[in-house]
C-alpha cells in the first residue's frame, strides 16, 4: 500500500491527496497517547504553605509536559484523607498522591518522623541540609510501599498556639493539647501538658468544642487555619522544622514514557526550590498576618518552659534513635553538632 501512495508523489495533480492519505495511513498505525491526570490532596488550605506547593508543581508539570500530564489538586481535606491516610489511598486507586505531613507517616518508617524530631534543627540552612541527608532515606522507605517522592517542603518552626500566655515550665499542665505526630505527643506528656496526636480536621473539631486550649503547629498551619479565633497566643518555642513529603503512586510514574518522567522529576525539583524560596520570608509573613489579627506572640520564649520541654524531649530521641536504624541516627548526631 505505501508503495502505491508513493507513485503519485511523480504528478503535481496527485500530490496532494497522496500526502493526506500517508499522513492517514502512519496516524492510524501509530499508539495512542492518552493524557494523564494525577489526583492530589493536602489536608491543609490553598494558601498554606502545603497548598502552594501542590498549585507550584501542578502549574511546572503542565508547562513541562505540554499539558500531557496535569495534576488535579484537592486541598484543606477535601476529600477527606488526611496525611497519615494519604499512603493507602493512594494505593487504592483513590488519589495518585498528596502532600503528607512527614511525622504522620511515621508508621510506615521511624525515619519518615526525623524532621519532627525537637530541638535539633533551628535554622533553614540546617533543616535544607539534614533532609538533604535523609532524602534518600525517605525514598527509600515510601519506595517499599509503592510510592515515588517528588518532592519536599520544609514548614517554619513549631510553636505553640494557645488560650492563655504561658509564663513558663508550670504553665504546661494548664493545656490540652494537639500535638502532630506521636514524637511530639509523648514529648508533651512528659512535660506535664496533657497531649495527643491529631489530624488537623479532627484537631479543629476539638478546638471548636473547647476540647482543646493549645495546638502544637507553626505559625503557618495556624495562620491558615485562623486559630487565632480560639487562640490568641502563641509562644515561639522553636520546637521543630518539619517537613511535608509530595509523593505519586510508584505505578502511576512508573506508567509515564521515560522523557515524561524526567520532565515530571524536573518539575518536582523546581517546586522543591520555590519553596525553600518561600521559606526565607515566611515566618515574618505569617507573625504580620498573626498580629494583624490580635495574636501575641512570645519570641524568645520563656526560658524555663523551653528547658522543661527540651529535658522532656530527650527520652522521645533516644526511643526514636532505637528504632530508626544506624543511618538515621547518623544524621541526628550531625545535626546536633551543628
Amino acid at each position: 500500500m505505501l508503495t502505491d501512495l508513493l507513485l503519485p508523489m511523480r504528478f503535481p495533480a496527485k500530490r496532494i491527496r497522496a500526502i493526506l492519505a500517508l499522513a492517514l495511513l502512519i496516524l492510524s498505525a501509530a499508539p495512542a497517547m492518552a493524557q494523564v491526570n494525577w489526583r492530589m490532596t493536602t489536608e491543609y488550605p490553598e494558601n498554606n504553605i502545603s497548598g502552594i506547593g501542590l498549585s507550584t508543581f501542578a502549574n511546572r508539570v503542565a508547562a513541562r509536559t505540554n499539558g500531557f500530564v496535569s495534576v488535579t489538586n484537592a486541598f484543606d481535606n477535601q476529600l477527606k484523607i488526611s496525611s497519615g491516610e494519604m499512603p493507602r489511598a493512594a494505593l487504592d486507586g483513590r488519589i495518585a498522591g498528596g502532600d503528607a505531613f512527614a511525622g504522620a507517616l511515621s508508621g510506615l518508617d521511624p525515619v519518615l518522623s526525623l524532621s519532627t524530631l525537637p530541638f535539633l534543627v533551628q535554622s533553614v540552612d540546617i533543616a535544607r541540609a539534614a533532609n538533604a541527608r535523609a532524602r534518600p532515606l525517605y525514598e527509600k522507605a515510601l519506595a517499599a510501599h509503592g510510592l515515588k517522592v517528588l518532592y519536599l517542603t520544609i514548614w517554619p518552626a513549631t510553636g505553640l498556639w494557645s488560650d492563655r500566655s504561658l509564663a513558663g515550665a508550670d504553665d504546661l499542665p494548664k493545656l490540652n493539647l494537639r500535638a502532630y505526630d506521636a514524637n511530639s505527643s509523648e514529648v508533651m506528656k512528659a512535660a506535664g501538658a496533657n497531649a495527643q496526636f491529631l489530624p488537623m480536621d479532627k484537631a479543629l473539631v476539638g478546638l471548636k468544642e473547647h476540647q482543646l486550649n493549645a495546638f502544637l503547629t507553626s505559625g503557618d498551619g495556624g495562620a491558615g487555619r485562623k486559630l487565632w479565633d480560639f487562640l490568641p497566643y502563641f509562644t515561639a518555642i522553636n520546637y521543630a522544622m518539619p517537613v511535608s513529603i509530595a509523593f505519586v503512586r510508584s505505578e502511576a510514574f512508573a506508567a509515564l514514557p521515560e522523557p515524561t518522567q524526567r520532565e515530571v522529576m524536573a518539575a518536582a525539583a523546581e517546586t522543591e526550590q520555590s519553596q525553600l524560596a518561600l521559606l526565607t520570608h515566611r515566618t515574618s509573613e505569617n507573625y504580620a498576618r498573626m498580629r494583624d489579627n490580635g495574636v501575641k506572640i512570645a519570641e524568645p520564649a520563656p526560658p524555663s518552659l523551653v528547658a522543661a520541654l527540651r529535658t522532656a524531649a530527650t527520652g522521645t530521641i533516644t526511643a526514636w534513635e532505637a528504632q530508626a536504624g544506624a543511618d538515621a541516627t547518623a544524621i541526628v548526631k550531625w545535626t546536633k553538632q551543628q
